[in-house]
């Protein structure tokens, strides 16, 4: 069994009722005997739903002793401090806040508002010289796809 036949039979058990809105993130591994696999919702990822989606694959795995007799497998979601990888996770963050770095080295800050097929837009604070004196505007900025080298969702506990 390959990556590619493990990421063929997690597609397989997105297509039952309860996972059609489960997709992919990444796979992980497998390195010394460990394997992890990102998965996300459209949803709410529940703990369930992982637990679920591990009880599968180890059966699959088990069954063509893909990984030898001692393998750690990890199914979860990526989590918070992880950088956004698939668009259609843009979408399921968007009224939350991002820090979005580009391929340039630019970094940006602010609400997420908006997601279309080729670029996003966040609206946030910028501090600005006028004059003398520094002023803070608020602006939409847009940032294409192909620009973004890492997203991440910035929590906030205040």
């Amino acid at each position: 069994m390959s990556t590619f036949d493990l990421e063929k039979l997690i597609t397989q058990k997105f297509e039952e009722e309860e996972f059609q809105d489960c997709y992919l993130v990444e796979v992980k591994g497998p390195n010394a005997g460990k394997l992890e696999v990102f998965i996300e919702s459209d949803s709410e990822m529940t703990f369930k739903k992982c637990q679920r989606i591990s009880r599968y694959l180890e059966g699959h795995i088990d069954e063509a002793k893909w990984l030898g007799e001692k393998y750690t497998l990890e199914v979860s979601s990526p989590g918070v401090g992880n950088p956004l990888k698939l668009k259609r996770q843009y979408k399921k963050n968007i009224g939350r806040k991002l820090e979005v770095k580009t391929v340039d080295n630019e970094k940006f800050e602010g609400i997420l508002t908006t997601v279309n097929e080729n670029e996003i837009a966040i609206e946030g604070k910028v501090r600005k010289k006028v004059g003398k004196k520094k002023v803070t505007e608020e602006v939409t900025t847009t940032i294409e796809f192909e620009n973004i080298k890492t997203a991440k969702v910035k929590v906030s506990f205040k």
